[in-house]
């Protein structure tokens, strides 16, 4: 039996990065960015009213004068004007280009127009003011998103902004996610009083879809002949296998034997956790990689979330998103095993709280959905006070 600690370090080692491929702009959704998008243009690209109101130049104002008669319109869209005359003033809408000759912008709300003639409501007027400065956000030719970052819709309005129709990303693995045991049935079936539906797979590939990963699904039966008839063929097909459940000592858990057939390379399968101390971590020769879970729900989702996404991250070069919460209550656990404790999270008064959800066990799925996240209690103190501080790695 390993540490957390040794057994991520053999994860992390087997990261390795992704190949780059081309995707189109809106298929890019949580993919990771694997070539900088840079500015092709200031950003804006030039001086920008952020208010709907009347372009003045602000020397007059500065003169006294508080009256100004409305030149023309300058719309959203349409070519720069230029104020011909500078005691008078343009109506200038929301994005539109500041006019030659006008340095402020006076929104509506704050002047009186009556017959063409704007009277400003105000005492003071500043240069400059409700303009977006040309390049304030940005100057051609800089960075605006680096490679390696995970995609959001803010980035692929980026994206767009700069005349992007495809974008390079890291390429996903290719995953197949496979349960286990002979008392599982096809969620469509009906089953019999010794059986239960198929879950852990779709648990998994619904985590797998919040990747980008798009996983196929197997179910493997309890003989260990076609087992490994059917392993054969996906250790071919796929970069990674996950698979839940027979990883265990029972006397039909048969997935590490078969493994070993098939000359799998066992990197670790016992780890001094709870839940999930029966994870099964290993490779091929051709580089496939396999994540046997525990078949409990919750232990296949704790081990998915530490271990896979560590991988996974790990080889797309980026961080897992972690927060920092104080534990609403004192927390206790006695065996010398580290203690992953699911929790969701509270605003207090400002500061983050995490609750534990209780769970009676690790097969306990109905209380799993409340969880947003989970903690890990260190293995060598039995307690934590409330008001702990922790990490929680969100799910």
């Amino acid at each position: 039996m390993i540490t957390i600690q040794e057994a991520l370090n053999h994860v992390y080692t087997q990261a390795k990065p992704f190949s780059v491929e081309e995707v189109d702009l809106l298929q890019c959704q949580g993919r990771v960015l694997a070539k900088p998008i840079i500015a092709d243009r200031d950003f804006p690209p030039f001086h920008r009213a952020t208010m709907d109101g009347i372009a003045i130049n602000t020397a007059a104002f500065e003169q006294g004068q508080r009256q100004f008669p409305v030149e023309a319109i300058q719309p959203a869209g349409h070519p720069q004007l230029t104020l011909q005359n500078p005691k008078q003033c343009i109506e200038i809408m929301t994005g539109a280009m500041l006019p030659v000759g006008c340095n402020a912008v006076i929104r509506y709300e704050d002047v009186l127009l009556e017959n063409n003639v704007a009277q400003v409501q105000l005492d003071s007027v500043t240069a400059y003011q409700n303009v977006h400065l040309q390049g304030a956000d940005e100057k051609e030719g800089q960075t605006l998103v680096s490679a390696g970052t995970k995609i959001t819709p803010a980035i692929i309005a980026i994206a767009a902004s700069v005349g992007l129709t495809r974008l390079s990303v890291y390429r996903l693995p290719r995953v197949a996610v496979c349960s286990t045991g002979d008392e599982l049935v096809a969620i469509t079936e009906e089953p019999e009083p010794h059986q239960i539906r198929q879950s852990n797979s779709y648990m998994l590939i619904a985590g797998l879809a919040q990747e980008g990963i798009m996983a196929d699904r197997y179910h493997l039966p309890d003989e260990p002949t076609l087992m490994a008839e059917q392993m054969a063929g996906l250790v071919k097909s796929y970069d990674v296998l996950l698979f839940s459940g027979a990883v265990s000592k029972g006397k039909f858990d048969f997935l590490p034997q078969v493994l070993q057939q098939l000359n799998m390379q066992t990197l670790f399968h016992s780890i001094a956790q709870k839940p999930g101390k029966p994870l099964l971590f290993g490779k091929f020769d051709n580089g496939v990689l396999v994540f046997g879970f525990p078949g409990n729900p919750v232990s296949t989702w704790i081990c998915y979330q530490i271990y896979f996404r560590a991988w996974l991250y790990g080889s797309l070069n980026i961080k897992l998103p972690v927060m920092q919460a104080a534990v609403s209550k004192t927390l206790t656990f006695k065996p010398a095993l580290v203690h992953h404790v699911l929790v969701k999270l509270l605003n207090q008064n400002g500061k983050l709280v995490a609750t534990p959800v209780n769970t009676s066990t690790s097969g306990d799925m109905v209380n799993l959905m409340q969880a947003e996240g989970y903690l890990s209690l260190p293995a060598e103190q039995d307690s934590s006070e409330a008001g702990t501080l922790f990490d929680v790695q969100l799910f």
